[in-house]
Formats: structure tokens, C-alpha cells, sequence
């Protein structure tokens, strides 16, 4: 006789690892990173004391947070070649597309690929986290027919970051604002990329195969690319009120709105989206434009009132990145690497413990006799 087995859609509610890097304590209504609440790491702590707590397991001093900023800025160049690949990709090609590309490339120079050490991999993870603005920026560049940037050893690795987006060096406000988005979108225990990279991870693949899985899982709008659909709807309005009305005819349809919504917080706003909301308000305000934070207000008391539900980061991390310069194809290839950080501590985390992936199915087909 079969036993009857349990089936979760989605493997919702289902515990799939054990790690001490990050949860989500919805009781308390924290994201605990090492211990810590990443929201009030936001608030205190730039995206290298992240960095640090992630791939070291402390908060840096402030001598390792200087010589962590230099490791990873002596990085910063990537193999001419992956440029060269770039310019061979057709200029529809998406910038997560080109990121997956190009760290599939970068893989072909780490000359250890084989070695899954703990401490080769977390080199493999400074790395990564060095060079991928540099492949985020000029992949995006490149298929835009427009200059390579190159990397300025003197800025911060968030300025440097926005630096080779935009072209232009950002003022103090800017670089908060961005090094405080990739503080937000560096760790959340285990969404769908991160169980993608564990995933592939498991089988004992390298970190930059697990990455590459990543970067696929991200790319779809139920994931990452929420960020860029969100965007999109703003632009289709021009006043809080068209806004309202754009999303009222929206729910007429049935459509999904994206920015709304989250697996885990379910009956509250994201915390994560709170930090941003904030973050535009201050935007708007150094530029004398408030209308993108109107109509986001708008818009979060419309989907509240109607329907239930709460912004993600995604919704007001859209309008951040719009009024920071960033192209909107870029919005997403940005979250991975900020999650970069993550991913690579994930990595780490399931090659010093490893258990091979492999789930069951609940067979719905039917069943026949040859006769």
C-alpha cells in the first residue's frame, strides 16, 4: 500500500536547509543577518560591514573595513575579453543575459575552479564581488553602443558602482542612498536564487555555476525583475491620480501588479521597502520633485484599501534607482550583485555541509498494463 506523502506547491512552508547566515523572523518582524537586524544594519552600516558579516561571520573594524575596501578595489578590472564578448552579443540582448554571460566567461580564469576549500571559495566571493560592477556596468554600456567605464580605485565601492552606471561621480546623498539599497537586497535567507545556487551548489559545482543559476532565477519578474515592472508602471502615469486609475483598471483585469505582495510578509509592509520609501522621500526632496513619492503613496494606500496587501523592497526600490540615473534594464542585474554577497556565503555554507538536493514527486499521470 503507498503512503500517503505531503505535498507543498512551491515547497511553501518547507525547510530546506540549516544555516546560521540569515532568517526571517516574521514573529519579530526581522531579517536577522548573523545574528543581526539587517534593517538596523541599514541604518548604521554601509555595504562592506555586510560584506564582511557575511563572509567573515563579525562586523568589521575599522581596520578591516579600510582593508577590505582596498582588496576589493586592487579587483575591480575584469579580463578585456569579457568586454570583446559583450560587443559579440546582439544589442537586444538583456543585461541579465550579458551578467549571466559574463561570469560564465570569469570562471575560465579561476585556474583552482576545482577547489571547493572554504577559504578559496570565499576568495572566489571578493572576487566576484569586485568585478561585477564593472560587468554590470559595461555590459549594459557595451549593448548601448556607448564607452566602457572604467573603475576609480579612489571611490567608495558604492560610488565606483554608480560612478560607471551613470557616467558621473554621486553626490554624498547618492552614494548613502545606493550603498543603503545594496545593504537591503544582500541577504534574505532563502528565496528562490538562493536555493537555485544552493541547488547547483550541491551537486559540488563551482560558485560561479551556482551564480549563473542565480542569475536565471532572478531575471523573472516573480523574482528580481519585479523591480523592473514595477518602474515601468510608474512611467505609464504622470500624476498620482492616473496612477490610482491605471492600478484600479489593473485590478478590473485581474492583473497581477507588481511591487505588492510577498511570500513571507504576507500582512505587513516589507521593512525593507520602508528604508526606501524613506530614501525617495529624501531624493525627491534634494531634487524639488515629489511626484514619483506621491504616486507611490498613492498607489500603497489603493492596493492596501483593495486588495490587502503591502510593498516589497521592489516598489520603492524602482523609484529609488529611477531617480539615481539607473537605466531600468539595470535594475535588476544590480540586486544580484548586491546579492552576490549572499549567494557566495550560501555557497560556502552548502559545500562545508553538503547533502545532495534530490526531492520526491507527487505523481498525478496515469498508469497502464501492456498487454
Amino acid at each position: 500500500m503507498a503512503i500517503e506523502q505531503s505535498y507543498y506547491p512551491g515547497l511553501d512552508g518547507v525547510i530546506a536547509a540549516e544555516t546560521d547566515l540569515s532568517f526571517l523572523d516574521t514573529e519579530q518582524g526581522e531579517i536577522v543577518i548573523h545574528g543581526y537586524d539587517l534593517i538596523e544594519l541599514s541604518k548604521s552600516h554601509g555595504y562592506l560591514d555586510i560584506v564582511h558579516l557575511l563572509l567573515q561571520g563579525t562586523l568589521p573594524t575599522s581596520t578591516e573595513r579600510t582593508d577590505l575596501a582596498k582588496r576589493l578595489s586592487d579587483s575591480y578590472d575584469v579580463p578585456e575579453v569579457i568586454l570583446d564578448v559583450f560587443k559579440l552579443l546582439p544589442a537586444s540582448t538583456h543585461p541579465m543575459d550579458a551578467l549571466r554571460t559574463g561570469i560564465s566567461v570569469l570562471a575560465s580564469y579561476d585556474h583552482d575552479l576545482l577547489n571547493r576549500d572554504p577559504e578559496v571559495n570565499r576568495e572566489r566571493g571578493y572576487q566576484l564581488l569586485a568585478k561585477l560592477p564593472t560587468i554590470v556596468a559595461n555590459s549594459y554600456r557595451v549593448l548601448e553602443g556607448k564607452d566602457v567605464m572604467r573603475p576609480k580605485e579612489s571611490l567608495s565601492y558604492s560610488a565606483n558602482f554608480l560612478y560607471m552606471i551613470t557616467g558621473k561621480e554621486p553626490t554624498e546623498l547618492e552614494e548613502r542612498v545606493f550603498d543603503q539599497s545594496l545593504v537591503l537586497y544582500s541577504e534574505h535567507e532563502m528565496p528562490n536564487s538562493t536555493f537555485t545556487a544552493r541547488v547547483i551548489a550541491s551537486t559540488l559545482s563551482d560558485m560561479y555555476g551556482a551564480l549563473t543559476g542565480a542569475v536565471a532565477s532572478l531575471k523573472g519578474h516573480l523574482h528580481g525583475g519585479a523591480n523592473e515592472a514595477v518602474m515601468y508602471m510608474l512611467l505609464d502615469a504622470n500624476t498620482p491620480e492616473e496612477f490610482e486609475t491605471l492600478l484600479t483598471n489593473k485590478l478590473k483585469q485581474k492583473e497581477k501588479i507588481m511591487g505588492f505582495g510577498h511570500r513571507v510578509y504576507m500582512k505587513k509592509m516589507d521593512p525593507r521597502a520602508q528604508i526606501m520609501k524613506e530614501a525617495l522621500a529624501e531624493l525627491s526632496a534634494a531634487a524639488g520633485d515629489d511626484r514619483l513619492l506621491r504616486m507611490c503613496e498613492a498607489g500603497e494606500a489603493l492596493i492596501a484599501k483593495e486588495k490587502g496587501l503591502y510593498p516589497n523592497l521592489d516598489y520603492y526600490a524602482a523609484p529609488v534607482y529611477w531617480m539615481l540615473g539607473i537605466p531600468i534594464g539595470l535594475y535588476t542585474p544590480i540586486f544580484l550583485s548586491s546579492r552576490t554577497v549572499g549567494l557566495s556565503a550560501h555557497v560556502i555554507e552548502q559545500h562545508e555541509n553538503n547533502k545532495l538536493f534530490r526531492p520526491r514527486v507527487k505523481y498525478t499521470g496515469p498508469r497502464h498494463t501492456i498487454k
